[in-house]
């Protein structure tokens, strides 16, 4: 997976380290190339040594919640020993490759997901499922500081990989293999938008640490030092303005829907 440059992106990403008063935002935005290249095709040839067609069907685990799952999703039965299992939502190995390498340009050399399973991660039901589940921790956490730069972010992802083109995935480990996992994390989220036709891959990976908890570790792979003090004074008054990225922090952004 490449990693494509892009300025909007990293302004949002930049944007995106947040301090609250009991707590600290680390976020990133990245967007990578789904075409492979030397390492690329070794790790996938090495995944499917058994000879397994790329296309195969690997069964993911259900999105957190059921209760906005449309009418018209497409489920398939994952298979056993003992025979049919339960419906579940499926995608390819291939595109099981795409998601672990993702994970793998984006938090190394601090983790390896070579081994991770498709259980750890799921379709999601909608973009508008997306967008609420994301807007809610941020809003919930950030506050007024994300409500300025809201409307700036999605239109950025959206620039990037034509959101009502893509597919939607989040990566849920288990406890045991979880990257964020360390003591103090309130909440953490990593979703994937997946353009076919672009071959690329977006992936947005963000969490809230208490500050309680001190700071974070250098190696977690996530977010920088902020390297600055806020008070909550000024934090009304501040401006953000990252290549054409500016709002006032106290402005309210109408709520993008699509």
């Amino acid at each position: 997976m490449k990693l494509l440059e892009n300025s909007q992106l990293e302004a949002i990403s930049d944007a995106l380290s947040i301090e609250t008063g009991d707590c600290k935002i680390y976020g990133k935005v990245e967007s990578y190339s789904c075409k492979m290249a030397g390492n690329d095709k070794r790790l996938f040839k090495t995944m499917s040594h058994d000879g397994q067609s790329p296309h195969e069907l690997q069964a993911l685990s259900p999105p957190q919640t059921q209760m906005s799952l449309s009418p018209n999703r497409q489920y398939s039965r994952s298979t056993s020993s003992e025979g049919e299992g339960p419906l579940c939502d499926t995608c390819s190995r291939k595109m099981l490759f795409y998601l672990t390498s993702t994970l793998n340009a984006s938090f190394h050399p601090d983790y390896d997901f070579s081994d991770t399973k498709s259980h750890e991660f799921s379709r999601e039901p909608s973009l508008q499922w997306v967008v609420n589940a994301i807007d809610s921790n941020m809003f919930a956490t950030g506050g007024a500081m994300y409500s300025a730069i809201k409307s700036k972010l999605w239109s950025a992802i959206d620039n990037e990989v034509s959101l009502p083109e893509c597919e939607f995935y989040s990566y849920n480990p288990d406890l045991e293999c979880d990257p964020f996992g360390e003591g103090g994390v309130l909440w953490s989220f990593n979703y994937f938008f997946y353009n076919k036709k672009m071959k690329r891959i977006l992936f947005y990976s963000c969490r809230a640490v208490s500050s309680s908890a001190g700071q974070v570790s250098a190696d977690s792979g996530i977010g920088q030092d902020l390297g600055m003090e806020m008070d909550g004074d000024d934090m009304q008054e501040d401006y953000i303005d990252e290549d054409d990225l500016t709002y006032s922090s106290h402005e309210r952004v109408t709520p993008l829907l699509y």
